[in-house]
């Protein structure tokens, strides 16, 4: 009993910043769960509920409703949030971060953000962020936005939060002309170095991944979207296939390195040291054709064990290769 007496009454400084940090994520969205602050806190929804009570009997004006969670009133006005020295530093990562893989629309105003968010720190900590700003540099390999569309992630975003359809002109990888498509977006997600879309497409019929380098001209429209789509979560799942073909490689212990990240893309499963040698196998759904593709990049410290077709197809690709050498 004394123990939950102490928690009851508890002045502590821990009590009093779990207090203002949640204080803080109230302001942060319009709906906040008991459940959530007690997971972030590490606490009890009994004590979260105690929290809250803190708070209201401090003025601050919170409305709850049953089942759903805990609001601030729309209205009230805070005063200025103060940061940690390590919040503040962190700001420089997530600067440099957006500057290089965001858009240009986007990219100024999270900059103009930034600008509003530095006004309110101290000046030794605007000192050290001027200073760490001055020696980090962020290059990234690959260009994320087509140049003619400085707003695309922008547009994009306004079409997936008010539920509108966005006009795209696209160019396909595969494809000799760009194509013309109004889409209905529904999240965006970067992987292997570039940002995707993922979108209900109405010149396909189907739910489509877009890559953002291709689009060459986006426009937003005031059509709402014709159906009802699930969160981007359930779009990112991988895919069951019920045929593949299985294939077994063996590869120079020194050269796995340079395939590491590569491979993931053609299906692989697992691998094997033995000796001097890995072997990995994989389980390709696609034609074998493009696993062959990228597997010749380091052929020559390579073997393929199997399937039998693919060490055929390799040798028919190799001789074509060196007559088209012996032409030049």
């Amino acid at each position: 009993m004394a123990a939950i007496d102490d928690e009851i009454h508890d002045d502590s400084p821990k009590k009093f910043d779990r207090v203002v940090a949640i204080l803080t994520q109230l302001q942060s969205k319009r709906i906040v769960k008991a459940q959530e602050l007690a997971d972030r806190f590490g606490v009890s929804l009994r004590t979260i509920y105690r929290d809250i009570k803190t708070l209201e009997n401090s003025g601050v004006p919170i409305s709850s409703e049953a089942g759903v969670g805990y609001s601030i009133v729309e209205g009230y006005k805070l005063p200025p949030v103060m940061f940690t020295r390590e919040e503040a530093v962190s700001f420089v990562a997530a600067e440099k971060l957006m500057e290089h893989f965001t858009d240009r629309s986007l990219g100024n105003a999270f900059q103009s953000a930034m600008f509003k968010v530095k006004s309110v720190l101290r000046w030794t900590d605007k000192d050290r962020i001027n200073e760490l700003n001055a020696n980090i540099h962020v290059s990234p390999k690959k260009n994320l936005f087509n140049k003619e569309v400085p707003n695309a992630l922008e547009i994009l975003m306004n079409g997936i939060v008010n539920k509108k359809q966005v006009y795209i002109r696209y160019q396909s990888f595969d494809a000799s002309q760009p194509s013309e498509r109004n889409i209905e977006p529904i999240g965006l997600y970067h992987d292997k170095e570039y940002w995707y879309l993922v979108a209900y497409c109405h010149l396909r019929r189907e739910h489509r991944n877009f890559r953002s380098d291709r689009i060459i001209k986006i426009t937003g429209l005031d059509a709402d979207f014709t159906l009802q789509h699930k969160e981007l979560s359930a779009y990112l799942q991988k895919p069951q296939f019920d045929t593949y073909e299985v294939v077994r490689i063996m590869m120079d212990n020194n050269y796995v390195k340079y395939v590491q990240h590569s491979r993931q893309q053609y299906g692989f499963i697992s691998e094997k040291k033995l000796g001097s040698k890995t072997e990995m196998t994989f389980h390709f759904p696609h034609e074998p054709e493009y696993f062959l593709r990228w597997f010749i990049v380091l052929a020559d410290k390579s073997d393929i064990i199997e399937p039998e077709s693919l060490k055929q197809r390799l040798k028919e690709l190799t001789q074509n290769i060196d007559k088209r050498i012996k032409s030049m």
